[in-house]
């Protein structure tokens, strides 16, 4: 991570803060009061609770599921206790593997029951570092303090989901379960404050969770980072010593975080009264996520008659709500924002303490605590020690190393601060938003709540109203940040080198206390449309671009990304010649997979090429000849479906015109939905070319093949293997801007479950030699398009990826195969008359018995 980084030391532009800013700030802030950061507890809740049971009066929980095709439950309870029940339970059956995965993640078990190392016996110590780093950020802690003060709602949806989840494991047996995890000492039954931890958890993954490597090394100059065991004796004695006794090496690879290292992404549209046929409203969610791992959704259906009635897909764990969906009044959906979610600030240290544990704020003296943390670790079958390091705080959050670019010493230290450490706001905001019965309810959710932790939101109503906000949780800078931030060349140009914020620590102004509120995070609402395509917040609408928010909220007047570009030109076109959409022609925008590059510069390369056709180009002393790819791109028709001859070739060029554009005409802030555009006829391209066409022959792939030869799914088994079963896969790639996008993705998934990946050729694309094309595990993910109607909501959607984690269920690929077969949705049963006509099974679920 962060290659391209490797020039940003501390010693020299980030020490120049101090020289830069030091006549900022108010010199008046005194810090009288500076005491260790306690866990904060979640705020009483800021509005009447919705008028709906929370708790059966008797503590009996029960809950009807009934399946419909492809998997999907629908729970009906009487209150929100039993609806999560039900919920827990039905998600269970599907993917209990994957929460039991994360339960051990955000508990700081993994290497209790994996050991140190994510790579047995490399060293790379990533299961210590998980777990110190989710100690050090103190979410179990959190959730343990503070789970009795959660709104009774949240309390409830907490109880019944875990209880719902220890049912269906108690009624399967571990034995029995998805063989993924069948037997592993690590399932066990969960409780509400696992699952409120785990909820802390994904909070910080724009955030705080990239940084947890950089915790685990954080240490003053002369103190050794490192665990050490309990039992030995390290009075008096180096801990290099003690830390030689282990059975295992400790020798993590530490290097700047990324903001958002899994590329989570997303297209959203909000059309409003004039841009329907019917004028209500309408709305296209479209999340890019991975398709394997911890950020998989799942689909469900919950009712609580006369209260709840609401439809959609929620990542893991969510117990109840729905994140992205609809209602009968209400469809929204979400796409990852371009916001920051923390701030890492430079501390100035005390010049007389020689432990470098003393920091000046203002001028006056802070302390960096430190405190000492245990777990264990698995050194054989059966067989655990304990560890102990001592972690370093501020008040501003954790400290952080990064060698060689944030270092502690020399008279500076870093921390870093995240906005959303803790958020106690996840359940109760989305849980507003399933409830809103119009516009304004669904707007007080962002009022009352802080808890969309990474999203933009778009949403349209029943009667065509549109709204589109930013209230993921950004930190809230005072004036004085916000205008140094903005304009002081050190903070920019650090900020372009780190790829996030770094402000000083030493001067008290520049510190937040909470996150941006409501009225100052960027909205747009109207009648015609909201979309994003994660690009920034400035151009939502188009005729209406949004300005004068806080820069950690994106940027304003910058290029658009080809995805983005490509958003526009289906909201110009592709609503047919009366510029008003219907459910059909927002499902072939989706699914049509046309590709904004393509359609740009396709016919200029195909006539440099075909100019070209009987030269050699040297291609890193391989010659090669461009005749058959001519004739390959000229029989491609410009779309990345399964039957597109000659995609993949101009996709690996796409790859190489992304290292190197040569765009004819350059940005013009004045034309931003039309430039960059046009191909120059240089050498450069024609080696762009060339290049792409010596990859795919030294892939072995014939340069006339169809996409679909080409790019395929193909799941794993339980142990990890691949099963052999290769599903053809029409779909674009952000690379050549495409709108339904989807990718290989070979890294770390979030969890330790098996899987198979094949590796990558190299790191200029996404093409395998051994896995013969594009093995997609990422991209479009649950999918859907709600029209509302004089008869309530019409939707179609798809989880491309299927219900369920077990290889052995028939909903783990039943909806792969549809979307293999032909690119399409299908309709999603909402009403009582099709969820009974298209019911494969029902049971009501109880914990009566355990009573």
């Amino acid at each position: 991570m962060f290659c391209r980084l490797r020039t940003l030391k501390s010693s020299a532009l980030l020490v120049s803060i101090i020289a830069g800013l030091s006549a900022c700030g108010d010199k008046d802030n005194q810090f009288t009061d500076v005491q260790p950061p306690l866990p904060p507890a979640p705020p009483e809740a800021p509005v009447t609770p919705p008028a709906l049971p929370s708790f059966d009066t008797d503590g009996v929980l029960e809950a009807n599921i009934r399946w419909t095709d492809y998997g999907v439950p629908h729970v009906t309870a009487d209150n929100l206790e039993s609806m999560s029940f039900g919920v827990g339970y039905a998600f269970a059956q599907d993917n209990l593997c994957i929460l039991a995965d994360q339960i051990i993640k955000y508990n700081s078990e993994r290497a209790k029951y994996l050991g140190p190392d994510r790579v047995p016996g490399s060293g790379d110590s990533e299961h210590l570092i998980n777990d110190f780093g989710f100690l050090t950020v103190g979410i179990r802690e959190q959730a343990e303090q503070n789970f009795a003060s959660l709104s009774k709602n949240s309390r409830a949806m907490l109880s019944g989901y875990t209880q719902g989840y220890n049912q269906y494991l108690r009624d399967t047996g571990v034995a029995n379960i998805d063989p993924s995890c069948a037997n592993q000492p690590w399932v066990e039954e969960i409780d509400g404050v696992d699952l409120l931890t785990y909820s802390l958890g994904v909070a910080l993954l724009p955030g705080a969770a990239n940084f947890l490597g950089p915790m685990f090394i954080a240490a003053p100059p002369g103190e050794n980072p490192l665990p050490r065991p309990v039992t030995a004796s390290v009075t008096g004695e180096n801990q290099s010593s003690a830390n030689s006794k282990l059975p295992f090496k400790i020798s993590p690879e530490v290097t700047l975080p990324e903001r958002n290292p899994q590329e989570m992404g997303s297209n959203g549209w909000g059309l409003g009264s004039d841009m329907t046929e019917n004028g209500m409203g309408m709305v296209l969610g479209n999340p890019h996520f991975p398709h394997t791992g911890n950020l998989r959704f799942w689909q469900f259906h919950t009712t609580i008659p006369g209260h709840l009635n609401v439809m959609g897909g929620s990542l893991m764990g969510l117990p109840g709500a729905v994140n992205i969906g609809f209602n009968e009044n209400m469809a929204w959906t979400h796409t990852f924002s371009t916001a920051e979610h923390f701030v890492v600030y430079q501390l100035a240290l005390d010049e007389n303490d020689p432990s470098n544990l003393t920091h000046k704020v203002d001028g006056n003296r802070r302390t960096i605590f430190e405190r000492d943390m245990q777990i264990e670790v698995a050194i054989g079958p059966g067989v655990t020690i304990e560890l102990e390091k001592t972690s370093y705080y501020t008040n501003y959050g954790p400290m952080i190393v990064v060698p060689g670019n944030f270092d502690w010493g020399s008279g500076n230290a870093f921390a870093i601060k995240d906005a959303n450490l803790p958020n106690y706001d996840v359940i109760d905001h989305w849980l507003a938003m399933n409830l809103s019965s119009n516009m304004e309810e669904f707007k007080q959710a962002f009022k009352d709540y802080d808890g969309v932790i990474f999203n933009n939101t778009m949403a349209a109503s029943k009667s065509g109203e549109v709204f589109y906000i930013d209230d993921s949780t950004v930190p809230g800078l005072g004036a004085t940040a916000l205008n140094e931030l903005a304009t002081n060349p050190v903070l920019i140009g650090t900020k372009a080198l780190a790829g996030f914020t770094v402000l000083p620590g030493f001067i008290s102004a520049f510190d937040f206390d909470g996150p941006v509120p409501y009225e100052n995070a960027p909205k747009y609402e109207g009648t015609d449309y909201v979309q994003n395509s994660n690009d920034s917040f400035w151009l939502t609408n188009f005729d209406n671009p949004i300005t004068g928010v806080s820069p950690l909220y994106g940027q304003v007047g910058n290029q658009q990304s080809l995805r983005s570009r490509m958003a526009h030109k289906l909201l110009a076109d592709a609503a047919g010649s009366d510029a008003k959409f219907n459910m059909m022609e927002v499902e072939e925008a989706l699914m049509g997979n046309r590709n904004y590059l393509g359609e740009a510069i396709a016919n200029e390369l195909i006539s440099i090429c075909q100019a070209n056709r009987e030269s050699s180009i040297d291609v890193n002393g391989t010659m090669v000849s461009l005749g058959d790819a001519c004739d390959a791109l000229s029989a491609w028709d410009g779309t990345m479906n399964k039957a597109s001859v000659g995609a993949h070739l101009f996709r690996e060029f796409a790859f190489q015109f992304r290292r190197d554009p040569q765009w004819a005409v350059e940005y013009d802030v004045n034309d931003v939905l039309n430039t960059p555009n046009g191909l120059l006829d240089n050498d450069t391209t024609l080696t762009q070319l060339a290049t792409a066409v010596d990859k795919i022959n030294r892939a072995g792939i014939a340069l006339d093949a169809s996409l679909g030869e080409v790019q395929f799914v193909e799941k794993s088994t339980a142990s990890g293997e691949a099963s052999g079963e290769r599903l053809p896969w029409g779909g674009a790639h952000n690379v050549e801007g495409g709108f339904n996008v989807f990718d290989a993705r070979t890294s770390n998934n979030g969890t330790e479950l098996p899987r198979h990946t094949y590796p990558l050729m190299d790191s200029t694309s996404i093409l395998s030699a051994e896995g013969q094309g594009y093995h997609i595990t990422y991209g479009s993910s649950w999918m859907f398009i709600a029209n509302f109607t004089e008869d309530g909501p019409v939707a179609r959607g798809l989880l491309s990826y299927s219900q369920s984690h077990n290889p052995e269920s028939e909903q783990s690929d039943d909806q792969t195969k549809l979307y293999s077969e032909q690119p399409q949705l299908r309709p999603l049963r909402f009403t009582e008359a099709d969820i009974a006509a298209n019911l494969v099974k029902e049971m009501t679920v109880s914990n009566a018995a355990m009573e």
